[in-house]
């Protein structure tokens, strides 16, 4: 199959959708899994659901299953939910807390350190310290939790170091989550991507975050040339206050950091455009600050504003499904009807992503049949989607080569 994969990838043509098979056909959608999720650091959870020690969080990739657990060290660390007896799931719950991990099925019990406490009945011979939960790569950025599911991760500290002082302002560390909501949309997830990555559609969608957002495609797309004067006369702003804002686009197209400006007397997302949240998350100096927003193929994107935070992330389900879960962040002081009305706060992205649902699924639709042709993208309107797409070919070509022709 990765024979007809390169086939398509060869044949592709560029500044084009892609052609059908790489929304629709499972062995496309396994080839993704396994040269890209499978591989690739993904966006788990805010550190701040792992609460205390003992707080843990179950996430599943695909075929993989990982309980991610905060030790009795203050550590986050994530390891298979998997028994290393006759491989049960050990964790059963989306989340909890324990003071040990223990296997339902016969009780063998793990330290939060996934080390092998007690094992009933195992002999004399028996080595405990053979049987330890296997680990999954896990590093804490500025409150956010990355995961990796290969055996040897890429790297992180190029992004991490990027990313911490975009971050830094926001204070993740002291969020709770005010809100979360997961909806499965039936579409490939490179068609929620896609949708994600421009604004072209919002004018005709969007009803409510029209009202905030702006459907600039400086501000939606991928900078190029130079900078347009309202955007740089805001990141200057911003970063004379302490806040960092430029536009950063990675070498290799995989992760994207700018600060972006809301519609005139815009503070926030909310449908009279005003701030959601009284006490606010992180130290933005100012309420105009507008929305940091940060993505990182293939599993989240975000907006971090001066008084919360909306955290995305993408998980594959099937060539056609795609779980998209959402997570609104405040202070962790801010208290529910003192601070901020829980409507007020998630009711424009609650509807954007109802709409975005159904925009992906519609797209879904039309491409499974037979007479859909690839057509062409807006070169000023769906930079963002063109570059989401070059990245996507360019990583599959490159983790499909010949290891003899990738190593040259």
């Amino acid at each position: 199959m990765n024979n007809d994969i390169n086939a398509l990838l060869a044949g592709r043509q560029i500044g084009h959708a892609l052609e059908q098979p790489f929304y629709t056909d499972p062995a496309v959608f396994q080839t993704d899994m396994e040269t890209i999720f499978y591989r690739d650091w993904l966006f788990a959870v805010a550190a701040c659901e792992l609460e205390k020690s003992g707080s843990y969080v179950t996430h599943t990739v695909g075929a993989y299953r990982v309980v991610i657990v905060r030790g009795v060290d203050g550590e986050i660390r994530a390891f298979h939910n998997s028994c290393r007896h006759r491989g049960s799931v050990i964790c059963t719950a989306a989340k909890g807390n324990a003071p040990k991990l223990v296997c339902p099925y016969h009780q063998w019990t793990y330290e939060l350190d996934g080390s092998l406490l007690w094992a009933r009945d195992m002999g004399p011979d028996f080595d405990p310290s053979k049987h330890r939960l296997k680990s999954v790569h896990c590093r804490e950025l500025a409150g956010l939790v990355y995961i990796c599911l290969a055996d040897e991760a890429p790297d992180f500290d190029s992004f991490a170091e990027l990313a911490a002082p975009y971050l830094e302002p926001h204070d993740l560390g002291n969020a709770k989550v005010a809100f979360e909501s997961s909806i499965i949309e039936n579409g490939n997830w490179k068609l929620v991507w896609e949708n994600n990555r421009e604004c072209y559609h919002c004018g005709g969608n969007h009803p409510s975050l029209c009202r905030t957002f702006p459907d600039d495609p400086s501000v939606t797309g991928i900078e190029s040339g130079e900078t347009p004067p309202l955007l740089a006369a805001h990141f200057e702003r911003c970063e004379a206050a302490g806040v960092r804002s430029d536009f950063q686009l990675d070498a290799e197209g995989q992760y994207r950091l700018a600060r972006m400006p809301l519609k005139e007397g815009a503070k926030s997302y909310t449908l009279d455009g005003k701030t959601a949240v009284r006490r606010w998350l992180g130290r933005v100096p100012f309420d105009d600050a507008g929305t940091l927003l940060k993505f990182h193929y293939p599993s989240t994107w975000n907006h971090f504003l001066p008084d919360h935070s909306i955290v995305f992330r993408v998980t594959p389900v099937s060539p056609t499904e795609t779980e998209v879960t959402t997570k609104w962040l405040v202070h962790k002081d801010a208290v529910e009807d003192v601070d901020y009305d829980l409507k007020r706060l998630t009711e424009v992205w609650m509807a954007t992503n109802d709409e975005d649902r159904r925009v992906v699924e519609d797209n879904q639709k039309g491409i499974n049949s037979p007479a859909y042709t690839p057509g062409p993208y807006s070169p000023t309107q769906e930079s963002g989607v063109a570059q989401f797409v070059d990245w996507y070919c360019a990583t599959l070509s490159a983790r499909l080569a010949p290891k003899s022709l990738a190593a040259e």
